[in-house]
């Protein structure tokens, strides 16, 4: 992932909030480099990473695959059909045009991180700014490892160039054993 952001997405409300969602859904938008990761990639880790077949029990944490293009669109299409031939019951997740990403608040973004204020402290000294911060791509880094993703050996390469200090990189290390 090059970076991440928790928002709002799907509705019309204008200027959304965590306490006043009006009719959007809760969702994470994904800057991606195709030559890293497929947006098919994507789709498949996001299949499994949630029950697509459930019925959510409000808008605000309904599931979609929100398409920026006819060729995302296909794609995401294909996807769901794939997995619906393994499943025996329907899947409820939706595929929708994607419109107007709202951020969420500066304290949602970045969760794994916000519960390491070390590292926290360390990463907002670099990135004062809460846009700047949220947009950083190590930041990024930083709270997909926290959060589990990555595999160690990733983690090695990637530390180097993250911008934290010796002592915080060896934290970070020792937290993904």
């Amino acid at each position: 992932m090059i970076r991440t952001r928790v928002g709002y997405s799907g509705g019309t409300k204008k200027d959304p909030t965590y306490r006043d969602l009006g009719d959007h859904t809760e969702t994470i938008e994904i800057d991606f480099d195709p030559q890293r990761i497929t947006f098919e990639d994507l789709l498949d880790i996001y299949w499994d990473s949630h029950s697509p077949t459930s019925r959510a029990w409000s808008l605000q944490y309904a599931s979609f695959v929100f398409f920026h293009d006819e060729e995302q669109k296909k794609v995401a299409v294909a996807s769901r059909d794939r997995l619906q031939e393994s499943l025996s019951k329907k899947i409820r997740t939706g595929i929708v045009e994607a419109k107007r990403f709202y951020r969420a608040e500066d304290y949602h973004q970045k969760h794994r991180l916000r519960n390491m204020p070390g590292l926290l402290e360390e990463l907002s000294a670099l990135y004062p700014d809460a846009k700047d911060f949220t947009d950083s791509t190590a930041v990024t880094r930083v709270n997909g490892y926290l959060g589990g993703y990555g595999t160690r050996r990733q983690l090695e390469e990637e530390v180097p160039g993250l911008g934290l200090s010796q002592d915080a990189q060896r934290v970070l290390l020792k937290l993904r054993r």
